[in-house]
């Protein structure tokens, strides 16, 4: 996983043609810190994406400008647009997130 720091890295990655992950987290957030360890084997089991990541209390403003409300959050993105969103406020299982970007490829 690739971390972004500046609003430019976070344009450039989801410009991409290969559908993006991006995930926004924090390090103080308990569901994120629970989310950290299993990524990567979700980022293994899905090569057909690239993930990112992005410290929301970094990029606030880009936070604000994505509608980010809560964390973690997982945006996907291919060629600039959003093509899904994974928002809940319960904690996120390595199941519903492989859900959620199966859901995504299936629309790509």
């Amino acid at each position: 996983m690739i971390d972004l720091h500046t609003v430019e890295e976070f344009n450039q990655a989801i410009d991409s043609d290969k559908p993006t992950v991006v995930v926004w987290s924090a390090n103080w957030c308990p569901d994120c810190v629970y989310l950290n360890p299993l990524l990567p084997a979700i980022e293994a089991a899905n090569p057909d994406f690239q993930f990112v990541h992005m410290d929301r209390d970094e990029n606030l403003d880009l936070a604000i400008e994505q509608e980010i409300l809560g964390i973690p959050s997982l945006l996907t993105f291919q060629n600039g647009k959003e093509t899904g969103r994974f928002v809940s406020k319960l904690r996120k299982t390595p199941e519903e997130i492989q859900e959620f970007l199966n859901k995504v490829k299936e629309k790509l």
